[in-house]
């Protein structure tokens, strides 16, 4: 089985890999990376229709050699509507999994967004998720966070990441924290309760989806 990515930054495809490994999954991940999608949006102030289009595009054609398609920028998730139902594969984004499990048991829950063009589409995306469980959904902006990691200091990034959860956690009603953003998810190790995070749960829902299953449960 072939699960094809589409990333716009390159650490996402060792991240995606390590999941894979970690997983366990019985499954070959082909990469594509256009990074040129998300500088337009954030540029653009957000995902405008022109961009959206051109990622559409991107996800039929590697739906052509692949079982499903996984995308795995929160930014362009709304790019996906449409596109299953054209090429007659499964399309996920990859934060879709993730908001179900983060609003699985109701109560509030916080996501944390390190690029400010993330917020509105992934806010739309937990709020569907949650008008099934009855959960509250705060939207969280990590401060200057995007910027280390685009000057490639991920040990900065992480720890900036890791602190926001670490605080979102300890807030008195908490019941669940997720980081919105697959590049996020190294910082979970440094947290000292663990935050939700996609690369696991995305590929485990591409891998159920491909073979008409229902993903896990994820904890």
């Amino acid at each position: 089985m072939r699960i094809a990515c589409l990333h716009t930054i390159d650490s996402n495809v060792p991240v995606f890999e390590a999941a894979r490994a970690a997983l366990g999954l019985d499954i070959e991940l082909s990469h594509q990376v256009r990074d040129d999608y998300l500088k337009d949006a954030e540029r653009a102030g957000g995902l405008t229709a022109a961009i959206a289009a051109r990622t559409a595009e991107s996800l039929e054609a590697l739906g052509a050699d692949a079982d499903a398609v996984l995308l795995t920028c929160s930014t362009l998730g709304p790019s996906i509507a449409g596109v299953a139902e054209k090429i007659g594969k499964p399309v996920l984004r990859v934060d879709g999994a993730l908001a179900e499990a983060a609003v699985r048991k109701g109560g509030r829950v916080v996501v944390l967004c390190a690029v400010e063009t993330t917020i509105e589409p992934t806010r739309a995306l937990f709020a569907a998720a949650a008008a099934s469980t009855g959960a509250t959904i705060e939207m969280r902006l990590v401060p200057d966070a995007w910027p280390e990691f685009k000057a490639g200091r991920l040990e900065r990034y992480f720890a900036l990441v890791a602190a926001a959860a670490d605080r979102a956690a300890a807030e008195p009603g908490v019941a669940a924290v997720a980081l919105a953003q697959a590049s996020m998810a190294g910082a979970a190790q440094k947290c000292r309760l663990k935050p939700l995070t996609s690369p696991a749960v995305g590929l485990a829902a591409a891998s159920a989806a491909a073979q008409g299953r229902k993903a896990p449960a994820a904890e």
